[in-house]
């Protein structure tokens, strides 16, 4: 239990701690704070997402749909912030392993609010929903050692 905190707060057992983390950590929640706060925060996601998805069945639903899947999205994804810290979360996002699949899924957060507000093109929202969905799959699954590689797997073995 002692490594997966260690991990997951950013200090490997060999690392050795500079000025600038002790600092973080002496400001930082304690960590079953940070695991309540992450299932609350992700909690809030998904059912924002389900709550968005049940409203696109009302008239005008596809705004509502539109606005309550992304911040369900975007919910989710902050709340793995409260188990590694912002900081290391964004450094995370943008390794070049993820990097793809991060601005895909930033992209279609905006382009679905876009299509949706500015554009006025219900079903081009709803492709970016899914885009968004796909993203966000393909980004949770890089935390996975070796997820990736069964899914390709799969998929080619499917194919062929």
């Amino acid at each position: 239990m002692d490594k997966l905190r260690r991990v997951l707060s950013g200090h490997e057992e060999n690392e050795e701690l500079g000025l600038t983390d002790q600092v973080l950590d002496a400001s930082t929640l304690s960590y079953s704070t940070r695991v309540k706060c992450f299932v609350i925060c992700f909690a809030g996601g998904i059912l924002c997402s389900i709550l968005g998805s049940a409203l696109l069945f009302l008239p005008n639903g596809t705004k509502l749909f539109a606005v309550f899947y992304t911040i369900g999205n975007i919910a989710a994804l902050s709340s793995t912030c409260f188990l590694m810290g912002p900081l290391k979360q964004l450094k995370r996002m943008f390794e070049p392993k993820r990097l793809i699949a991060t601005i895909v899924m930033l992209l279609c957060l905006v382009l679905t609010l876009c299509a949706v507000f500015w554009w006025r093109k219900r079903g081009l929202a709803i492709i970016f929903c899914i885009l968004q969905f796909l993203a966000m799959t393909w980004y949770s699954i890089s935390y996975i050692p070796f997820a990736r590689d069964a899914v390709m797997k799969c998929f080619t073995t499917c194919l062929s």
